[in-house]
């Protein structure tokens, strides 16, 4: 009988220490992957730096202070406005499954919430969204208008969007039903959500403001300006942080690094990443050359940032793991 209580007892101390061991594997975990996405996080919004300079260099002069100070005020006011309501908005539950199709309402001022590394995660995506429109209307849009438009892209839009192809509830996630056909949304890094948001946005705005005074020449007047940047350098060395910034952007969006491949994937997405750049700068330069004869820095950039951002890997599972657990 004593033989049989001690092996008893053992039996039960091994599993107690396999239930230990398994509790430090997936505290280690938890902690690589906060890490991660915190690190990752981090060199996303140094892109609000790229964003900063890339602006500053390609306008005149005299609105340089005006550029930087509007994507200072976007950092700002994104943060607030996504830990008001934002997030809540994004990946908030929702008791009504109709609602919850369209828009989260819960964890307001991320009450109750515990994945903080998520968070600042998903804020960095959506200061990059508002930054985008900065861009497009520089030169040309007030000051007041401006904080209103960022503030209603970091605090509705972006987030409704979000909740749209990220959250297991929004509609774009859970897909539509034809004819035994069952299409989902799949968005890796933002292409849609991120990017052709603040693109569609950027349009309507410079549709709606129109062109800068002087730029283009109406009937009867003289040809029209060709407004030049005042720094070729700031130019030069905001595209570089920004290519940087993608790098982290896309590769980042895996939001998990401790799983069986998990780093190989994020290597991989780096890896199409730069490719992408690379091949759109050059087909572009060349392009240009051949038609115009002679080469352009700010456009090389520009197409190289083009090819950067419209990123997609195919997951074997659904989605991505972009959203929170």
């Amino acid at each position: 009988l004593d033989a049989v209580a001690t092996e008893d007892n053992y039996t039960a101390e091994i599993i107690e220490l396999r239930r230990e061991i398994e509790q430090i594997r997936q505290d280690f975990a938890d902690n690589d992957n906060a890490f991660f996405l915190c690190s990752m996080a981090l060199v996303i919004f140094f892109m609000q730096c790229g964003f900063a300079f890339l602006e500053a260099g390609a306008v005149r002069s005299k609105n340089t202070t005006n550029i930087l100070i509007k994507n200072l005020l976007d950092s700002c006011i994104s943060v607030i406005g996504y830990w008001s309501l934002g997030w809540a908005f994004a990946f908030g539950d929702s008791s009504n499954k109709v609602v919850g199709l369209f828009i989260g309402h819960s964890q307001f001022f991320l009450n109750g919430l515990k994945n903080y590394p998520m968070f600042f995660y998903q804020y960095a995506f959506a200061a990059t969204s508002a930054t985008i429109v900065s861009g497009a209307v520089a030169e040309r849009c007030e000051f007041a208008n401006y904080i209103v438009y960022s503030t209603l892209i970091s605090t509705v839009v972006y987030p409704i969007l979000t909740h749209w192809g990220w959250h297991k509830e929004g509609w774009m996630y859970r897909g539509i039903q034809t004819t035994g056909i069952h299409t989902t949304y799949m968005d890796f890094a933002g292409a849609g959500i991120v990017h052709l948001c603040g693109g569609i946005i950027s349009l309507a705005a410079a549709y709606i403001i129109g062109p800068r005074i002087g730029r283009f020449s109406k009937d009867g007047e003289e040809d029209s300006l060709q407004i030049k940047g005042h720094s070729v350098p700031f130019v030069a060395l905001g595209g570089f942080i920004l290519m940087f910034g993608f790098l982290a952007f896309n590769g980042g969006s895996t939001a998990d690094i401790v799983q069986p491949g998990e780093g190989e994937i994020v290597a991989l997405a780096m890896v199409n990443t730069i490719l992408c750049g690379a091949f759109a700068a050059l087909t572009f330069l060349i392009i240009h050359y051949l038609t115009k004869g002679k080469w352009t820095l700010l456009l090389t950039i520009n197409a190289c940032l083009t090819g950067l951002s419209p990123f997609y890997r195919p997951k074997k599972e659904k989605n991505t793991k972009i959203f929170p657990k």
